[in-house]
């Protein structure tokens, strides 16, 4: 009975530690980024949703079509991926997420707004393309 127990325990250490351990590898969604400024921190434009988008994964927003976007930065299309914009939601019925930072298609959105060119090329790392709160 003892040696069950110290199994059982074991098995739950290794099982709780392993995520810490590895953690969640994501690809990459672009290696430069094109911002108002050099920390993207200015917006860019605002735009509206033309549809409905599902996030993927953390790094992603949740859109519904008709909702306004704060976009602060672009990230420069590679290869064969799609064309991301990161940008936050904004308007009071959208409160809970407003603030909330992540990237969308930019074939989902059309303009409404442009505040300032984004003419800072910016490399991106995994802390700006990765949400850290991203388990």
């Amino acid at each position: 009975m003892t040696q069950r127990v110290y199994f059982i325990i074991l098995f739950l250490c290794l099982g709780l530690m392993n995520p810490f351990a590895t953690g969640i590898f994501m690809d990459k969604l672009a290696s430069k980024k094109l911002c108002a400024d050099d920390d993207c921190l200015y917006t860019i434009s605002l735009v509206r949703a033309e549809e409905d988008y599902n996030a993927p994964d953390c790094r992603f927003i949740n859109i519904k079509k008709g909702q306004l976007i704060y976009v602060y930065s672009k990230l420069v299309k590679e290869k064969e991926s799609g064309e991301f914009w990161a940008g936050s939601v904004y308007g009071e019925e959208y409160e809970d997420h407003m603030g909330t930072v992540g990237y969308f298609p930019r074939s989902l959105v059309s303009e409404q707004h442009v505040y300032q060119e984004a003419n800072k090329t910016v490399p991106t790392t995994v802390r700006n393309l990765q949400n850290p709160s991203c388990i």
